[in-house]
């Protein structure tokens, strides 16, 4: 049995939705060091020569790699429903 579920890669810390407010998220992420698209990309195994479906597989796979073996303890794997509002941080503004 497959998991057809949506799913994105995020980190514990950042407050920003990224289904919905994708930019604000990737400049948090970046900001803070993290780079998680970048090292989504080093992880996942792509070949131009792969199905769309395949693709999105090996993306899939490459996130449960990375949640599981989770070095730095920040990542973690989010659905559409599981992703809060996104919130300011005090202060005037994300940091």
């Amino acid at each position: 049995m497959t998991d057809d579920s949506e799913y994105m890669l995020t980190t514990i810390d950042n407050p920003w939705n990224p289904y919905t407010h994708w930019d604000e998220w990737q400049a948090y992420d970046i900001r803070h060091g993290h780079n998680t698209s970048g090292f989504l990309a080093r992880v996942v195994s792509f070949s131009f020569d792969l199905s769309e479906t395949d693709q999105d597989l090996a993306i899939k796979q490459a996130i449960d790699e990375i949640v599981k073996e989770n070095v730095s303890g920040i990542f973690k794997k989010i659905s559409p429903d599981e992703v809060p509002s996104p919130k300011m941080l005090t202060g005037g503004g994300v940091s």
